[in-house]
């Protein structure tokens, strides 16, 4: 049994408070490894339910934010590597893309605070915890063998997001600070080449190219009745 603690406090006038969810981390959700088959344009995902007739609960709509924010960090790790910024590894790639999940689950729950109560949020955000540390496992498996890969993904969201919760967001998108510090952690994980100028690849362009997508995801999977 693995443990998903989220918590945070947000320093702002509508100040959302600290929240706390548990789930247990069994089966698995298979992904296409990062960037394999990936092309390099800007990343589109298919955000609308196939059935619009049936209720989602709230469990089903954080697994398909999952694959969709999964699908995100990937199209930026190849943004990247496609600008000339250096990676080595596989596992190195995976650093990467454990960065922008974090950046991006963090981004998700302070943009669903107040239209999800309590409860709701706190099932959406370990929803969408288990499934993306699950899709870490199986790729951190196949890269590096056995082992428990859930875990620090979920203690480094934890460490981002309470670093994060101290940034506001003007106008519910992320401010100068939290881009900043999210390129900076962007930077220490990637390779030495043109290492100085991540930071600011990762304010001016990839946050821009990824807050469509995602906006879009949590405007349309939440658009239909919930169970």
């Amino acid at each position: 049994m693995c443990v998903i603690l989220i918590v945070g406090r947000v320093k702002e006038q509508h100040d959302i408070p600290a929240m706390a969810a548990v789930a247990t981390l069994t089966g698995a959700l298979r992904f296409t490894h990062a960037t394999d088959h990936l092309q390099g344009i800007l990343v589109r995902v298919k955000s609308k339910w196939s059935n619009k007739g049936r209720e989602r609960s709230i469990f089903e709509v954080g697994g398909a934010a999952a694959f969709i924010l999964w699908r995100i960090a990937q199209q930026g790790l190849l943004n990247l590597e496609n600008e000339g910024f250096q990676t080595d590894t596989r596992s190195q790639r995976m650093d990467v893309i454990s960065e922008f999940l974090a950046f991006l689950l963090h981004l998700a729950d302070r943009k669903k605070s107040e239209s999800l109560d309590a409860s709701e949020r706190q099932e959406f955000i370990a929803s969408l915890a288990k499934h993306l540390a699950n899709t870490m496992q199986e790729n951190r498996a196949d890269v590096e063998g056995q082992g428990d890969y859930r875990g620090p993904l979920i203690e480094l969201i934890n460490e981002r997001g309470a670093n994060y919760a101290e940034c506001p967001m003007p106008d519910g998108e992320p401010g100068y600070a939290m881009k900043r510090y999210f390129g900076e952690c962007v930077t220490a994980v990637m390779g030495e080449k043109d290492n100085k100028w991540i930071t600011d690849q990762v304010m001016d362009v990839e946050v821009p190219e990824a807050l469509p997508p995602l906006n879009k995801a949590l405007r349309e999977l939440f658009s239909s009745d919930l169970a």
